[in-house]
């Protein structure tokens, strides 16, 4: 691997690659230091006038992983090295950048991880198919021939793959689809939070990166949407440089390949990766020179901008009312021309998954109170509470529970508008929705929490169930409300994000010789803080507004939706539970239950630092799979390397690879789950629900054990599990894991009750290695549905009482409608509201009649920056 790179990348291509590096920052830094200035005043300014739109509802948490982990487990990783398939154990913590260690005991110790994975601009893939698709176009005129075997083949049929088109591709397996779909869905969270862009809480730098960065890309010529503004400046930077670098040094290298032709796109996968990590290096050093550079000056720009501030404005407007004479009226013809036809269909196409995804949010977080609701009816004490309230409390950091909602967004298309507006792709616009219904989730359990511990606080556990009702449909209003507000905000910023670049093309050619003469107006003392350019965008983002204003505000009218009207605009309408809003997250567990026994760990002087990394709390339950043994953290598993596997006409070589994959059929999967010691040595087959998988059953030295009935199982299963049956019977539950909702199991698992089996089961030992894992054994699911098993727990009067917890209330056709008590429907009735055929008020009544506090203020006509 080396020997391809240094011989490919000799002295004469690196100073190649250092030259350009350099020319594009050279350009870079220039941009940034004008907008820096620019920023800093628009920062000072905006503090001494302020500003803002409407006032959220909801609060919202500051640290909102705090002592928290995403995920963690075990897979098959390929290494580049040796070419062979290794158990990895992989750790995705609060900041979601991956890290793999050897095992679990590496990470458990505090060592350092073998690689981390920043996951920013990846796409995650899960066949063969997809990748070998993508592959293929990174050498033109290198195509594969009908037959032919890859570089890579895959140790299991269920892959999961890390793309970037510049960056060192990662390769996973698993051996059951359930692994997969759940890795995928922590990887698609990890790719999704990196993808977020950079921090808005920098009101100077931020803006000054962006800013330039886009007018660097106008500058060559590229006025769209770019899909690899994303990751940390260095990475962003990078992207920019390796937009025009890599096509120049694929000419001069792709000739000089050698060998079949998945050997050369290998070889220059692994090229272009060395060369995107020098480019990396080079952007970081030299950016960080450009912002402290920057920053050194801010002192003195900032007393000349507080001094010189009127003046500044006042030169400013002058300037932007002659530059708004010439380029009004050319915009407004571009406008009525190209921009108004469309403004309705993009914005239909952008509301309707987006509404869903949010709608999506909502009935998901009110299953999760109702779930927790008749639960606590069983066991009405603060330790149930807790407990229920630990698994809810992040639930909007759990990708599998939000899969639902991002899958509903993923359904946006822009096909047909994309050529014309020049837009790269609708991922930009679906990733930015996703991270926003993952903040209005957290912002609604989060409000949930502080409620509810209010009310346990002040009245304890009389009528925890009622109480609970009542903070629920308190919140589910407060998240109806924000979540329309959140929701017109995107559909404004994705407009602009579409029209403005087109616009701006469009206007370039005829504005550009006019407006150096404009620069003439400013006195040289304010020239570093009013542009030119920058007035330039305002007034043609201005001209725009006015129409997605009014595109939006009607769209909010219409009932199908969901939006509340502009000119329903609450104000604090909630004063005390705003107090709440600087409390910190609060321990459940810590704080209504058991407390916890001391670990052995302790006695063996384990460091404080390791504890602490064992003992975080992880948001996703770990991944125990069904059927196979617990292997200690060494195992490993080997498949053919390249050598080994025939380049073209290996369909006969195959074929025998699948007959001993066959034969060995038998033989349980090597694989590692993370689940502690205590527990998985206990019984390491056992599911929570006492069933076994069908190949462990039938083997005769089992048969002839004693085993417990399937009544009695059933029955140690309901004393011993949580009273959230949907959710404990279903996964097998790793170290300081929460177990997974598997919804569509209960029709088949009233069915089959399978016994579990016998404690002393032979594991397979962790230094064989197999040429090929045999195929993962059928998954026996025997999870009783929870409707069965609720007459045998729970009283026929708190079974009636079961019957005060409605279905989600009816919401398409009345704006988020929540479900009010009579008191409120009183209040609305008396109000005289408008009533639709079902009979619900309007949602602007009921957006009133959220709380009695409610003020009225002026519409929400702001318009907000591009």
């Amino acid at each position: 691997m080396g020997d391809v790179i240094s011989s490919h990348l000799d002295e004469a291509k690196r100073e190649i690659i250092t030259a350009r590096t350099g020319e594009v920052m050279g350009e870079f830094g220039r941009l940034y230091e004008q907008q820096y200035s620019v920023a800093l005043f628009n920062k000072v300014r905006f503090d001494i006038e302020g500003g803002g739109g409407p006032q959220a509802q909801l609060l919202h948490r500051k640290i909102p992983l705090e002592n928290k982990s995403i995920f963690s487990g075990s897979l098959f990783q390929y290494l580049e090295e040796n070419k062979k398939w290794r158990t990895r154990f992989l750790f995705v913590p609060d900041s979601y950048i991956v890290n793999y260690y050897d095992n679990k005991a590496s990470h458990d110790k505090g060592l350092h991880p073998k690689g981390t994975i920043n996951c920013a601009g990846y796409k995650v893939l899960t066949s063969m198919e997809q990748y070998l698709d993508l592959i293929s176009n990174s050498l033109p005129g290198v195509k594969a021939k009908v037959g032919s075997s890859p570089f890579l083949k895959c140790a299991t049929q269920f892959p999961l793959i890390l793309w970037h088109p510049y960056g060192r591709h990662y390769y996973f397996c698993v051996v059951t689809e359930k692994e997969q779909q759940k890795w995928h869905a922590v990887f698609q969270d990890c790719v999704r939070h990196a993808n977020d862009g950079l921090s808005e809480e920098n009101k100077v730098q931020t803006p000054a990166f962006t800013d330039a960065v886009r007018l660097y890309r106008q500058a060559h010529g590229h006025y769209g949407t770019w899909d690899m503004m994303c990751g940390v400046p260095s990475q962003i930077l990078s992207n920019l440089v390796m937009e025009g670098l890599l096509p120049e040094l694929r000419e001069l290298i792709s000739p000089r390949l050698k060998g079949k032709m998945h050997e050369r796109q290998r070889n220059w996968m692994l090229i272009s990766d060395a060369v995107y990590s020098l480019v990396q290096r080079q952007c970081q050093a030299q950016y960080e020179a450009v912002v402290q550079r920057c920053e050194a000056g801010r002192p003195v720009l900032e007393a000349s901008i507080r001094t010189d501030m009127d003046q500044i404005i006042t030169s400013k407007e002058h300037v932007t009312n002659k530059i708004r004479a010439v380029v009004l009226p050319k915009a407004e013809k571009l406008l009525k021309v190209s921009i108004q036809p469309y403004i309705s269909s993009i914005l239909d196409a952008l509301m309707e998954p987006t509404s869903r995804g949010f709608s999506e949010v909502r009935d998901v977080f009110f299953r999760e109170l109702v779930d927790m609701s008749k639960n606590t009816l069983n066991e009405g004490t603060k330790e149930t509470v807790a407990e229920h309230m630990e698994k809810i409390s992040m639930l909007a950091f759990h990708p599998v529970k939000m899969q639902s909602c991002y899958e509903k967004v993923e359904q946006l298309s822009l096909e047909g508008l994309q050529q014309r507006f020049d837009v790269s792709s609708p991922s930009v616009f679906v990733q930015r929705a996703q991270i926003l219904m993952r903040e209005q989730m957290d912002d609604a359990v989060y409000t949930f929490e502080q409620i509810l511990h209010q009310s346990l606080e002040s009245q304890g556990t009389e009528g925890l169930c009622k109480t609970i009702q009542r903070c629920q449909d308190r919140v589910i209003k407060k998240f109806d409300y924000d979540s329309s507000t959140v929701r017109k905000r995107f559909f404004r910023e994705a407009l602009l994000q579409i029209f403005i670049p087109y616009m701006l093309k469009q206007l370039s050619p005829s504005c550009a010789s006019e407006l150096p003469r404009f620069q003439e107006l400013i006195f040289e003392d304010f020239s570093r803080f009013i542009l030119v350019e920058n007035i330039f965008e305002e007034v043609v983002l201005h001209s725009v507004m006015k129409d997605i204003m009014m595109a939006v505000k009607e769209a909010a009218v219409q009932r199908r939706h969901n939006l509340y009207r502009d000119s329903i605009v609450l104000t604090n309408s909630d004063p005390n539970l705003h107090l709440l809003g600087e409390n910190p997250s609060i321990d459940w567990a810590g704080e209504y239950g058991a407390p916890e026994e001391a670990d052995g760990a302790e006695e063996d002087g384990e460091s404080e630092e390791s504890q602490k990394r064992r003992r975080m709390k992880q948001v996703v339950s770990m991944i125990q799979v069904e059927g196979s043994p617990v292997l200690p953290g060494e195992s490993c598993m080997e498949v053919p390397g390249v050598d080994g596997i025939p380049e073209e006409d290996g369909e006969e070589e195959e074929e025998e690879e699948e007959d001993a994959t066959a034969s060995q059929s038998d033989k349980p999967t090597e694989t590692q789950n993370g689940a502690s010691p205590a527990k998985t040595q206990e019984n390491p087959l056992t599911l929570t629900n006492g069933s076994v998988p069908k190949e462990v059953e039938a083997k005769p030295e089992e048969q002839e054990k004693e085993v417990p009935s399937a009544a009695e199982s059933a029955a140690e299963n309901s004393s011993s599990t949580p009273s959230t049956t949907e959710e404990a019977d279903n996964t097998v539950q790793g170290e300081d894991s929460q177990p997974a909702v598997v919804e569509e199991e209960e029709e088949h698992a009233a069915e089959e009750q399978l016994p579990p089996p016998p404690v002393d089961q032979e594991v397979t030992t962790a230094s064989e290695e197999v040429s090929l894992p045999p195929p993962p054994p059928e998954e026996i699911h025997a999870e009783a549905a929870e409707t069965e098993q609720e007459p045998a727990s729970v009283p026929e009067s708190q079974a009636e009482a079961t019957k005060d917890f409605p279905p989600p209330p009816p919401h398409d056709d009345s704006g988020f409608q929540s479900p009010t008590n009579e008191e409120v429907e009183a209040e609305e009735e008396a109000a005289e509201a408008p009533q639709t055929a079902e009979g619900h008020p309007e949602v602007a009544e009921a957006s009133v009649a959220m709380a009695p506090e409610t003020e009225p203020k002026a519409s929400d006509s702001e318009i907000e920056g591009h």
